[in-house]
């Protein structure tokens, strides 16, 4: 399982999906794994965003600690740990 941190291009976007204007943590087999998760559970029937930026294998540790680190779920768990509420 990977860990990635994907941080999405909202600056010609709406609606914005709730929670994800910081960024969206996912832990997956692939990135394409990565992908498919966030399309489904994120962006379910709407464009996907575009990507600004992508960390495979982030260190947690380097997140936000003052809204990230302490609102986030198993990120050793495959879906989405960051933001809550879309497993």
């Amino acid at each position: 399982m990977i860990r990635y941190w994907f941080e999405f291009d909202f600056e010609n976007y709406l609606p914005v999906p709730s929670g994800t204007r910081t960024g969206c943590g996912v832990t997956a087999y692939s990135y394409e794994d990565a992908l498919n998760i966030i399309n489904e559970k994120i962006f379910n029937k709407i464009p996907t965003a575009p990507i600004k930026q992508v960390v495979e294998n982030v260190d947690i540790s380097i997140l936000d600690k003052g809204h990230v680190l302490p609102n986030m779920g198993l990120p050793n768990v495959r879906g989405i740990w960051f933001p809550l509420g879309y497993n």
